[in-house]
């Protein structure tokens, strides 16, 4: 492997305090079904997605009902990245964890086992397969699982009430499709938001660990996906450098977050995914930055699926009018090659069952809301039933063109680039800073990550 590969793995081991980390619960199955088999192996799946922990604590139980297999799911709470490094120094390290690009995979490559042969690729649709993880030997490493679309998601009662109100100036949602249209009705909705009864345009900004990933990675993909395609990058590269020519649209809209919110700036450095959600679920705002995957936890809170639309991330560049919602694909099954050969095996079973088994395809494509790149899928049955996909649907149908959100240069840039954020938000810091990191953290990380 090369240099930069082990930069942080060997040492963090030594100086992460697991007693620090704040782990979520392990799922521990067998209180049913078939009578665990200690000859079986076993599977330790290390997730990262919180809205999905008790489903896949489901499909744990599921799966081991049925096979025998002892099954486990933790989550990690706080960031992935130091999670995994300590549990894989453990005994009993995860068996399968979760990749989210090619620069994580990087790290990691030296635990990834090769899935040339494995059930799982060869149910991948013939496309995706070019989409996968790969090794030095061009040998695919990482499965993608979800290919998921966000924006702002937005309640349309609410807007609604806008257009109809005697004080606005937007009438129609055909007219909200671009930056000066939304800052119109954002700010004219902060303005006259006890007419509306909300507490702000948008929902919290929130900058703690549960939800910085929306601005320090969702949101920099925007002005990554224009700078790429102005130059001629390969979206699916992580090149050596960026310009930042894109950074201040980046700010147009990151400064409506702050100043049209149901929370001051002051306040954001504190503030959850859990609130930002709550706040959108209760109808306190109209407007909140995040994609299909947070359909179920607003299901949950009751969120009526005809109130649920979206719109793409506007900033002001010239031509977003004909600009549809981000497009990510940031999860990807790892099957961790450090295991036994017996637990490697009954994870590959895990991974087969969940893209074959009527149970978990019910649950990932109805429950989770997952579009998932496999020939399994296919049937419809499997179709997901969730509006915000529908509405992704509906803005590619009309021709509208896909931002690709690219891939980072690696979990640090994107800390540093969160810190940068956070400090200018709270008046400590200035937007030079914000795109200084955007520019010089991302060479000298690609040196650290990528270099020799």
């Amino acid at each position: 492997m090369k240099n930069g590969t082990w930069r942080t793995l060997g040492k963090a081991v030594s100086v992460i305090s697991i007693a620090a980390l704040s782990l979520g619960t392990l799922a521990a199955c067998g209180d049913s079904g078939k009578a665990v088999d200690s000859n079986a192996g076993r599977v330790y799946y290390l997730n990262k997605k919180a809205e999905e922990q008790e489903k896949w604590e489901a499909l744990a139980q599921a799966f081991q009902d049925e096979t025998g297999i002892e099954t486990q799911i933790q989550l990690s709470a706080t960031d992935y990245d130091q999670t995994l490094r300590s549990e894989m120094a453990k005994d009993e390290a995860p068996t399968m964890f979760q990749a989210d690009g090619p620069s994580f995979m990087h790290s990691w490559l030296g635990y990834a086992a090769d899935m040339s042969d494995s059930e799982i690729y060869g149910e991948l649709t013939d496309n995706y397969k070019d989409r996968t993880l790969k090794n030095a030997d061009g040998k695919p490493v990482g499965i993608p699982y979800a290919v998921e679309s966000y924006g702002i998601i937005y309640n349309k009662s609410l807007l609604k009430k806008y257009f109809d109100a005697s004080w606005s100036s937007v009438k129609s949602i055909d007219k909200l499709n671009n930056f000066k249209a939304l800052k119109t009705v954002a700010d004219e909705i902060q303005e006259h938001k006890d007419d509306l009864g909300v507490k702000g345009a948008f929902t919290s900004a929130g900058m703690d660990t549960s939800s910085a990933f929306r601005y320090n990675f969702h949101l920099p993909s925007v002005p990554l996906f224009y700078e790429y395609r102005d130059d001629g990058v390969d979206m699916n590269s992580v090149p050596e450098s960026v310009k930042g020519t894109y950074v201040d649209y980046m700010k147009n809209i990151f400064d409506l977050y702050l100043t049209d919110s149901t929370t001051p700036a002051s306040a954001i450095s504190g503030k959850t995914m859990d609130d930002s959600t709550s706040e959108f679920a209760m109808g306190e705002a109209v407007f909140f930055q995040d994609g299909v995957w947070i359909y179920s936890n607003l299901q949950d809170q009751g969120f009526p699926d005809e109130d649920l639309g979206v719109l793409p991330i506007y900033m002001g560049v010239d031509g977003e009018e004909d600009q549809g919602l981000n497009q990510v694909i940031s999860n990807y099954w790892c099957v961790n090659s450090k295991s036994s050969k017996k637990d490697q095996e009954a994870t590959q079973k895990f991974l087969e069952w969940l893209v074959t088994s009527d149970t978990a395809r019910d649950t990932i494509s109805q429950d989770m809301g997952l579009v998932t790149p496999f020939k399994t899928f296919d049937d419809e049955a499997y179709q997901v039933s969730n509006p915000l996909v529908e509405a992704n649907r509906e803005y590619q149908d009309a021709g509208k063109y896909d931002v690709i959100s690219v891939s980072t240069v690696s979990h640090q840039w994107e800390q540093d680039l969160g810190s940068a954020e956070l400090s200018y938000a709270q008046g400590q810091g200035s937007w030079d800073a914000v795109k200084k990191v955007f520019t010089d953290n991302w060479a000298s990380e690609y040196k650290l990550s990528f270099g020799e």
